[in-house]
């Protein structure tokens, strides 16, 4: 049920909706008034997520919030503190370490908290040190896995990364993973040159910025189609660099290729291309105005369950 602060909002989503539904491209997946008002909800929930990091931006934030010995530690607030004090690189090595080890659903940010704070020995991973030293993160890694593992409460990735693995020294484990993120930064280059080097690449467009650095992640080991958009995303939404998504980047997508094809598609004509859906989701964002990640965020969750209103949380 929309709250009443929201319902000139819902109004709005759903007038546009009905109205690309006649005009622009049927919309089958919501000609049914009850599933139409669940996607409302949840493009409207995805809509408050994303309006939460421009919240936080603008706020006192406690140094608390920066520190991994404290349990106040939250890697997104501490991206927008290092931010404010100049310190890009850690900022966005914030963003990738959040990224890849998600929030687990009981314990948060533990496995952040801990590795990056090296379980409390008075020194940090942060960028300048793990950089530096990948080989020397994947030995501390190895000595301390068991203790990561078994450090006397749940453990775990959050929801989107739940197949990833901890393991330092495996093709496709923590380590490797870090490394290869490395070397995609390229040291002694730094993540302004990275992001220099794309904007001399492709000049100043949002959107053009995003693809090109979306398709250069591909060298960062098991960082696919959604963590590459959830890095980036955030990486724009924290005002690190000048970048939007101007795709959902559905063609190996799940969720939100079900989604599309739920609200887009009709059984009995068969599937509509992902190239074809891509181009009818940048029309339906023009119609809406919410934006790319609103709207493959919201439609991955409506296609769980299109009928009744869930939240979910990645």
């Amino acid at each position: 049920m929309v709250n009443r602060r929201d319902r000139e909002l819902a109004e709005r989503l759903e007038s546009g909706l009905i109205l690309f539904d006649k005009e622009k491209h049927p919309l089958y997946g919501v000609r049914d008034p009850i599933k139409r008002q669940v996607l409302v909800e949840q493009l409207i929930e995805s809509i408050h997520r994303v309006r939460y990091i421009s919240l936080i931006r603008g706020r006192k934030l406690s140094a608390h919030r920066a520190d991994p010995e404290s349990e106040l530690f939250d890697p997104i607030k501490a991206a927008i503190i290092h931010k404010r004090a100049g310190n890009l690189d850690e900022a966005f090595w914030l963003v990738f370490l959040l990224t890849h080890f998600g929030k687990h659903p009981k314990v948060g940010w533990r496995y952040i908290r801990e590795i990056y704070g090296r379980l409390g020995d008075g020194k940090r991973w942060d960028w300048s040190h793990a950089s530096i030293d990948p080989a020397g993160f994947r030995k501390w890694l190895a000595d301390n896995l068991e203790t990561l593992k078994s450090n006397g409460s749940p453990h775990g990735f959050g929801n989107h990364r739940k197949y990833e693995s901890l393991d330092p020294y495996s093709k496709n484990g923590t380590g490797a993973v870090v490394e290869s993120y490395i070397r995609w930064v390229g040291p002694p280059k730094n993540h302004q040159d990275l992001i220099d080097e794309a904007l001399h690449q492709v000049g100043s467009d949002p959107r053009k910025l995003f693809d090109y650095l979306y398709r250069s992640m591909c060298a960062v080991k098991r960082f696919g189609r959604l963590a590459r958009f959830d890095y980036l995303a955030m990486i724009g939404k924290l005002g690190l660099a000048p970048i939007e998504p101007g795709s959902a980047y559905i063609q190996n997508a799940t969720g939100p290729l079900k989604g599309m094809r739920l609200l887009f598609g009709k059984q009995e004509e068969g599937a509509i291309s992902a190239s074809d859906l891509d181009i009818l989701l940048l029309e339906l964002d023009t119609a809406l105005g919410v934006g790319m990640q609103v709207l493959e965020d919201a439609l991955c969750n409506w296609q769980k369950s299109p009928s009744v209103f869930k939240s979910f949380r990645g």
